[in-house]
């Protein structure tokens, strides 16, 4: 795991050493252990990297790493996790190795297959590869977008400068600070941009499961090499051999990200999801799992966590965090946000993960990614026969309001054309609509850019086997009646945990818990509320370019918690968390200047 940044210019020149140590440098954070640079001038190419070393902690590992055969340059951030198999059919091409890393593995895997040794590689990352036999740089990032890859187009065909967090454009001459308004808006009403762009003005994310080949600056080819299957019709699925493929395939992938130089705990709620992981985990070696509690709050599942703990064998420990310890220095942590996303546990897992590096876990083990893939959300109830009713731009309407429209509500066009398209190509399946806005949508621009950054920020790399791009291919496939149903959801790994033998009973049985922690606390905590209201309401708050001043009064001075449909805001405490995270984030990322 590593921080990546540089450029491809149309003409050499525009930038300079100074100005790549400057984005390294602000990356830092993501590879404390090495760092290290390359640069073609005279072809407008830079290359920087920052190493967080896990596999080969050796000098043998350092980034940009050179193929000397044909001057190919790569800088990698993620994992891969099939290596040693690459490695092992690479060697039998007369490939031959120097370091036992899967960065190396990578940059031969290129010589060999081009660029289509994205089909072939199994694990997260993002990359860029500078190739001077083409004259272009490639730039990739995995099918399940775990990885972040950031790209500004500079005006005026002027060059793409890349990174893996925003953070690092900050400082380059000719970087505008310019809120991109339709971000901003997605951002209020889902929490998220649910599309390409970020809350900066030209700056985009590389989408998933997608390559770029750039020359001179300019964009050549821009390729989608992973697209989701449609679902199976129930008619012509063994379930029996189902459950068998999915079991084998979960504990082979989990097995895999066992691996690594260093030591690795598993992040374990209680809950099916994270308890399934560690299971298997416990069934190829001894591990350690780790559970947070949240003080102040009625919400606990350390007592699930312990069943599960006790069931499985694991070195388990237990971990508290408070309000206090969120409103500590909480504008640091908004600062590793990076773009903006509205998922509070960005803050409470980046404290985990700190505790976590401070008992001398290096990689951590989660469980995202299931409940997107395997129907785990209560809106995926809406696909059940009968659940949604009358023409379809009215069922598209109820599905928005679950998911904005009861918030905000400004972005029903986005949703409309997002969801009409995954209609149209599974013959009106609103359960695979459902997933793909989840799964394409949310969890690559919400949840696990939650993962990312609040692992990162703490130099911890964290992984997530249900995004391994095999489960995926498997749960695309897999149709709604055999994962939801009227009484229960993620069917499939529920029985994949009974036939198995892999938990006990009452968590196998035990229906999603989920709440928004820290929007909770602005009602329940009035030292938490207390803090809130003085930034939301202040006189540099955004709630007055935005009209919310008097929502935000009514909620914070006279308890008003929303108003009823067809108003546009209805839940003024999941208002009030984006605003407040908002209001933070503008005072690292916006200049005094260029405010809002």
């Amino acid at each position: 795991m590593c921080g990546i940044s540089g450029w491809t210019l149309a003409q050499a020149g525009k930038f300079g050493t100074p100005d790549l140590e400057t984005m390294q440098k602000s990356v830092a954070h993501r590879g404390p252990d090495d760092s290290g640079i390359f640069e073609a001038a005279e072809c407008g190419i830079a290359l920087a990297h920052n190493r967080l070393s896990i596999i080969d902690l050796s000098n043998h590992g350092h980034q940009p790493m050179v193929n000397a055969a044909n001057g190919d340059v790569l800088i990698f951030n993620g994992e891969i996790y099939n290596f040693r198999d690459l490695r092992k059919q690479l060697e039998k091409r007369n490939y031959r190795f120097h370091s036992e890393s899967d960065t190396e593995v990578l940059l031969y895997a290129f010589a060999e297959w081009g660029i289509d040794c994205v089909q072939k590689i199994k694990g997260m990352f993002a990359f860029a590869i500078w190739s001077p036999q083409n004259d272009a740089l490639y730039l990739a990032r995995d099918s399940m977008g775990i990885k972040p890859l950031l790209c500004w187009n500079m005006e005026d065909g002027a060059g793409i400068v890349f990174a893996s967090e925003i953070k690092a454009f900050l400082g380059l001459p000719g970087f505008r600070r310019t809120i991109n308004r339709k971000s901003l808006a997605q951002f209020l009403e889902f929490g998220f941009s649910c599309e390409e762009n970020t809350v900066f003005a030209g700056v985009q994310k590389l989408t998933p499961g997608t390559w770029q080949k750039i020359s001179r600056g300019r964009i050549v080819e821009n390729q989608t090499y992973f697209t989701p299957a449609t679902p199976s019709l129930i008619s012509d699925i063994e379930v029996p051999a189902l459950v068998e493929h999915i079991y084998q395939t979960l504990d082979t992938v989990v097995a895999e990200q066992l691996v690594a130089d260093v030591p690795v705990g598993i992040l374990l709620s209680g809950g099916l999801d994270s308890s399934l992981i560690a299971a298997l985990a416990c069934r190829h070696k001894p591990v350690e799992t780790f559970t947070m509690g949240f003080g102040q709050s009625e919400i606990d599942e350390r007592p699930f966590a312990r069943t599960v703990s006790r069931f499985i064998g694991s070195d388990h420990h237990e971990l508290e965090i408070t309000p206090e310890e969120i409103t500590h220095d909480l504008e640091s942590n908004v600062a590793h946000f990076d773009d903006l996303f509205a998922d509070w546990g960005m803050i409470s897992t980046r404290l985990l993960y700190q505790k976590c590096r401070d008992q001398g876990i290096k990689v951590v083990i989660v469980g995202e990614g299931a409940d997107e893939l395997f129907g785990g959300y209560g809106v995926f109830r809406n696909a059940l026969p009968g659940a949604l009713k009358g023409p379809k731009a009215w069922r598209l309407f109820q599905l928005y309001r679950q998911y904005a429209g009861r918030r905000y509500g400004s972005q029903y066009r986005v949703f409309s054309r997002l969801m009409r398209g995954y209609l149209n190509e599974s013959n009106n399946d609103y359960f695979h609509a459902i997933r793909m806005f989840e799964s394409r949508h949310q969890l690559p621009n919400n949840y696990v850019m939650k993962v990312d950054r609040a692992s990162m920020a703490v130099s911890v790399e964290a992984r997530v086997p249900y995004l391994d791009s095999r489960v995926a291919e498997i749960a695309y496939t897999v149709p709604r009646e055999l994962l939801i149903n009227e009484t229960g959801e993620k069917l499939l790994l529920r029985k994949v945990a009974s036939q198995y033998n892999l938990l006990p009973d009452e968590i196998i049985q035990r229906q999603k818990f989920g709440a928004p922690l820290a929007s909770s606390w602005m009602n329940e905590s009035p030292k938490f509320r207390a803090y809130a209201r003085e930034i939301i309401l202040g006189k540099q708050s955004w709630v007055d370019e935005l009209g919310l001043r008097t929502a935000m009064t009514a909620y914070f001075d006279k308890g008003k918690t929303g108003y009823a449909f067809p108003h546009s805001i209805s839940i003024f405490r999941n208002l009030a968390w984006r605003l407040l995270l908002l209001n933070l984030w503008s005072r690292t990322y916006l200049e005094r200047s260029n405010a809002h």
